[in-house]
């Protein structure tokens, strides 16, 4: 009887072990649910106009296709066709030495249902074929080269001007081939180019590696490496669940590492990596924003954007993996969301001025050095890309500098496509003056007006407040309503701390660029007098651009 009485009491406490089990995976389940969702939606905001880059582009697209979230049709349309424009910019050549250009757009191409053998009549996958090329950049090129042929079970393109034609396995023994000691791997690590520093295993390139290995495991070296990794990796964890690259504790190492074993079907509550009770995925969660944003530190230095898309795709591989689907790159599952060029993406609105007009890419690549992993780096570098904004001469963009009042005429008039055109209206701009055609223009298109009738002074400052006016005048030639009741106005300058400081004048100017996101409604204070840098100038801009459907 005693020892029935112990067999029931044992049932029953593993009946509560399994219910408690229970409970907490569908807690836990919808509070991912709801962080994807939460992030998607941030996503669909912040980078409402993707372009073809690695901020503010693929990644951004990559997670919102992967996530099942309700994205509007245009906006594959609309990213499809940039992705044409782009690669007619540049005759099919998207880089010459960094080969993850192709892999990561073939990826995006493949999570969008689109066929990325043909994009504007080329093929993105032959570059691919070149196995010289591919590694020249080190380890990331075989292993995104991996990535993006199997994303789509594509075959291995021939490549006629490879000097070493590639093979999968060739890219699958030089991942091998480049394990460090440690049983990891870092960029250049166990290569002729491998220096100090790059003698250790680094989380980020050792997630990659393994998720490029993914689809490999019958092959014992491939099983052997992993195996290997993997124990690497559950040494480096730190006790928070996360890892540390140089140093420092970040997410983009946690992201790489959680899409790695999601890729190898290995639950993120596997014992090797939980850690004083923590898993990837708590960690993760750490650098998460109540906005659906992520910081890259938990201190919130380095580039909330590029943070932001790693940490969405990396909840959507956790979410896909929990809900049993496919992996985020085994797209054997894919929505045919494009199927090439289908001329449904619009060109403007329909109540545009005529003279309005899309600014094609003419310079794709077009980037600056001191504005890497600058909040607004994916908004001046399509700019840039357009011809609309250019450097300061120096190969810089000098993205803190102020803007004149004829620099902003310059970028307006060259944003709408409108043709420069001098008047005598203004005693102080010279006909001869290279900004007297773009101050005409945007004068007699009613977007800038002078300091007084017969003075523009083209060497003054924009002040916020300024280029929020101007910009709404743009947004009106646009075809955009840019009218708003005293009411309206009111309601949306009302959460800002400073807005009665701020000119009457303005805003109008101001409650509609907020109201429409061309101006950031996240800050505290609209700040309207003081003078506005370059860098939020260009992000106003793509930001009118792509409201008005002119991107």
């Amino acid at each position: 009887m005693q020892t029935i009485c112990k067999r029931g009491m044992g049932l029953f406490l593993a009946l509560i072990l399994a219910l408690s089990m229970i409970f907490p995976v569908a807690a836990a389940d919808a509070s991912l649910d709801d962080a994807v969702n939460g992030s998607a939606a941030y996503m669909l905001k912040t980078v409402a106009n993707p372009q073809v880059g690695s901020i503010g582009g693929e990644w951004a697209v990559i997670g919102l296709a992967r996530s099942g979230y309700d994205v509007p049709q245009s906006y594959w349309d609309n990213y499809y066709t940039t992705v044409e424009e782009y690669v007619k910019a540049c005759d099919g050549n998207l880089h010459d030495k960094k080969y993850t250009e192709y892999s990561r757009l073939i990826v995006a191409l493949t999570a969008i249902g689109a066929d990325p053998t043909d994009v504007a009549d080329y093929n993105l996958l032959t570059a691919l074929g070149d196995y010289d090329k591919t590694i020249w950049q080190g380890l990331n090129g075989p292993i995104w080269a991996l990535i993006a042929l199997d994303s789509g079970n594509y075959k291995m393109p021939v490549n006629p001007n490879a000097k070493t034609q590639a093979t999968r396995q060739m890219y699958i023994d030089r991942i091998l081939e480049c394990q460090l000691p440690d049983g990891g791997w870092s960029l250049f690590g166990g290569t002729e180019a491998a220096t100090a520093g790059y003698d250790t295993s680094d989380p980020d390139i050792t997630g990659m590696a393994l998720q490029a290995l993914a689809k490999y495991q019958d092959q014992p070296a491939v099983a052997e490496a992993t195996k290997e990794a993997l124990i690497c990796m559950s040494e480096m964890q730190g006790s928070d669940g996360g890892f540390s690259s140089w140093g420092t504790a970040n997410l983009e190492s946690c992201v790489q590492m959680i899409v790695a074993l999601c890729e190898l079907g290995i639950p993120l509550t596997d014992s090797r990596f939980v850690k004083d009770g923590h898993t990837m995925l708590d960690n993760l969660l750490t650098f998460r924003q109540s906005d659906g944003s992520f910081l890259h530190t938990a201190d919130g230095s380095g580039s909330n954007q590029m943070a932001s898309e790693q940490g969405f795709y990396g909840l959507v591989a956790a979410q896909r993996a929990a809900e049993g689907k496919s992996s985020l790159y085994r797209m054997d599952d894919v929505t045919i969301r494009v199927t090439g060029s289908t001329g449904t993406a619009t060109v403007g609105l329909p109540g545009k001025d005529a003279a309005v007009k899309k600014q094609p890419i003419t310079a794709p690549g077009t980037t600056f050095d001191d504005i890497s992993a600058h909040r607004n780096q994916p908004a001046i570098e399509a700019l840039a890309a357009r011809g609309i904004f250019n450097g300061k001469g120096d190969g810089l963009f000098h993205p803190g500098d102020t803007m004149t009042r004829a620099e902003f005429a310059a970028t307006v008039v060259r944003a709408l496509g409108l043709a420069p055109k001098a008047v005598t209206q203004f005693s102080d701009v010279d006909s001869s003056a290279w900004y007297a055609g773009y101050v005409g223009t945007a004068y007699t298109y009613g977007i800038v007006t002078g300091k007084s009738e017969t003075a523009f002074d083209p060497s003054g400052t924009i002040s916020r407040q300024e280029a929020a006016v101007m910009v709404a005048r743009a947004a009106k030639l646009c075809g955009m309503d840019t009218s708003l009741n005293a009411g309206t106005i009111r309601d949306i300058l009302a959460q800002f701390t400073d807005y009665v400081k701020t000119s009457e004048w303005a805003r109008e100017g101001l409650a509609f660029c907020y109201q429409e996101g061309i101006l950031d409604s996240a800050v505290l204070e609209i700040q309207g007098s003081i003078a506005i840098a370059r860098c939020e100038i260009a992000q106003m801009i793509f930001n009118l651009l792509g409201s008005a459907e002119l991107l």
